[in-house]
């Protein structure tokens, strides 16, 4: 094995050749033969080892044993003790990914500590072949197909393409000890239940099922890659992105495209939507209609879903007022209010300038209430407010967004958009009043 393990780093993974690297060791067979094989290789390495306190006695005899391997090796090692229940009692999550979030945490902070470029971990084989088999019990997309990645930010997976079998065979033949751990054979976890039951299985049913499948999982890798490419293209022509990590997809353009709901999954399931039936069926649906995620809301605006980050906190201010007609505000949005002396207006959506005999300090800014009515600059009747951002084809994402400078009970300014003929400038107008926001 050593001598394939060597070919395997010069042709794959020659940047461990050249650089630090932090190996993660927990005492089982798997880590303690990466151990001697980097070792026997010359490779630069250092130990990190978690004690996560779950075994009693157990846990620390793992300890104890791989500082024992780092002494006789002369390997640096470093050790982390944590109480993983009380995490994961704190953080709701289940042991497995206490001790995961806990464990990689970690390595990375180590890692950084300690000026070393790669975490090498020991996942073989049969790890990929049961997460394979663990997504696909579970349903997943083409990704969760491929099994456990060699690469993965810093992390690497050197023996990846190896078996369990390999490494219990290059352990007996170098009289290579290790820890058992008690819990790999409990078959409570659907892991453990596959390794021991469904695994061999296969493999007994084809005894090249492990050839087999590695040439399967690089079919999918260039199948995944062909769709990242496509998906990729695609995007460009059919999504715009917008400032404030905004995006918006034209539902013409995707519903041209040959699966639709597809290209949906990998545009949106990295913003944390899963309710993919709802939201294919929003593609032919109403306006109006929006869907969560933890962090986004997507809505249905006439010919485009509109997708944007949900706010990490409301505005707990229903109106804000200015005191004064010499005053400028810079939350929730910058405006300022001064007297203007000049012969020349120059109005645009950021400014507009008012009679100032007409305003009633102070002032308010504040958002649309339902019932809110005005008379649209040029017109001569009022307008309901609703029916103005529907003239104006506003999204439920503007009408949110929009702010209101009110006089009373009267809107002076639909901010950014129109102002209130009832405030205009006449020619018998002696205080002129400059309102402007910066865009």
């Amino acid at each position: 094995m050593f001598n394939q393990f060597k070919l395997h780093i010069e042709n794959n993974f020659r940047e461990l050749l050249e650089e630090p690297l932090l190996l993660a060791v927990s005492g089982g067979i798997d880590s303690i033969v990466l151990v001697h094989l980097c070792h026997k290789l010359g490779l630069d390495i250092t130990i990190a080892h978690c004690n996560f306190h779950l075994r009693g006695e157990d846990s620390n005899g793992d300890q104890e044993f791989v500082e024992q391997l780092g002494e006789e090796l002369s390997i640096p090692v470093f050790v982390a003790e944590f109480d993983t229940v009380q995490y994961a009692t704190e953080h709701k999550v289940s042991i497995q990914i206490a001790a995961r979030e806990l464990r990689y945490d970690w390595f990375r902070e180590l890692a950084t500590q300690q000026k070393k470029t790669y975490l090498l971990t020991a996942h073989h084989l049969d790890d990929s072949m049961e997460t394979f088999l663990i997504n696909l019990s579970r349903g997943t997309g083409i990704e969760g197909l491929l099994g456990i990645p060699a690469r993965n930010g810093y992390i690497r997976r050197p023996i990846l393409p190896f078996t369990r079998e390999d490494i219990a065979h290059y352990a007996e033949e170098n009289q290579i000890t290790w820890r058992e751990d008690i819990t790999n054979s409990q078959t409570k976890y659907l892991r453990n239940k596959i390794r021991r039951n469904i695994l061999p299985l296969l493999k007994k049913t084809n005894e090249h099922f492990c050839q087999s499948f590695l040439q399967t999982m690089e079919y999918l890798q260039q199948s995944v890659d062909l769709s990242e490419d496509a998906s990729k293209y695609y995007y460009s022509q059919v999504v715009t992105e917008h400032d404030g990590e905004e995006i918006s997809i034209n539902l013409e353009q995707l519903k041209s495209l040959s699966s639709p709901k597809a290209y949906l999954y990998k545009w949106l399931s990295p913003l944390g939507f899963t309710a993919w039936s709802d939201i294919e069926d929003l593609i032919n649906g109403a306006s109006g209609k929006m869907i969560y995620s933890p962090t986004h809301v997507l809505l249905k605006n006439r010919g485009e879903f509109i997708i944007k980050p949900l706010p990490q906190e409301k505005e707990n201010k229903e109106q804000i007022y200015l005191l004064e007609n010499k005053q400028t505000l810079t939350q929730p949005l910058t405006i300022s209010i001064t007297p203007y002396e000049e012969k020349q207006l120059t109005s645009d959506a950021s400014t507009i300038y008012v009679d100032g005999d007409l305003l009633t300090f102070p002032l308010t800014i504040r958002k649309y209430r339902s019932g809110d009515r005005f008379i649209p600059f040029g017109m001569k009747g009022t307008k309901k407010m609703s029916k103005f951002f529907k003239d104006e084809k506003f999204s439920l994402f503007d009408k949110e967004n929009t702010w209101l400078l009110c006089s009373e009970n009267k809107i002076v300014w639909v901010i950014g958009s129109r102002m209130d003929e009832r405030f205009k400038i006449k020619d018998t107008t002696t205080n002129i009043i400059k309102i402007q926001i910066n865009l």
